[in-house]
């Protein structure tokens, strides 16, 4: 079934089902990904944003939470987690990325788009 999730048995990752390697850890999950030669699903990215904070230098450190929401076409919360935490001292950055990456069905008129 489309959208059905499990957890990767090798980072413990939520991730989904038809996947054939783990996109957190990029371990393969299936016997047969190794054995025959599959070609990729073609995935394409309709959003990734890229950002980065600095601290200024002229106060103490400050902490950070990297927060994921997820809402629905009616605006209604889906899921909302927290990805990573950490802190930054005087005269550090932390780049940021945020990609949404679609897989295409094999039927579908969508390529692949790095």
């Amino acid at each position: 079934m489309a959208g059905e999730a499990w957890n990767c048995p090798h980072c413990g990752e939520r991730i989904l089902r038809s996947a054939v390697t783990c996109p957190a850890c990029q371990r393969h999950l299936r016997f047969d990904a190794v054995a025959v030669a599959r070609p990729p699903r073609a995935s394409v990215c309709p959003l990734s944003v890229d950002g980065t904070i600095r601290h200024p230098g002229t106060e103490a450190p400050w902490e950070y939470s990297v927060l994921i929401e997820v809402h629905d076409e009616r605006g209604e919360m889906v899921v909302r987690r927290i990805v990573g935490v950490g802190a930054l001292r005087p005269g550090e950055a932390r780049k940021f990325t945020l990609r949404v990456e679609v897989l295409v069905p094999e039927s579908s008129r969508l390529t692949a788009v790095s």
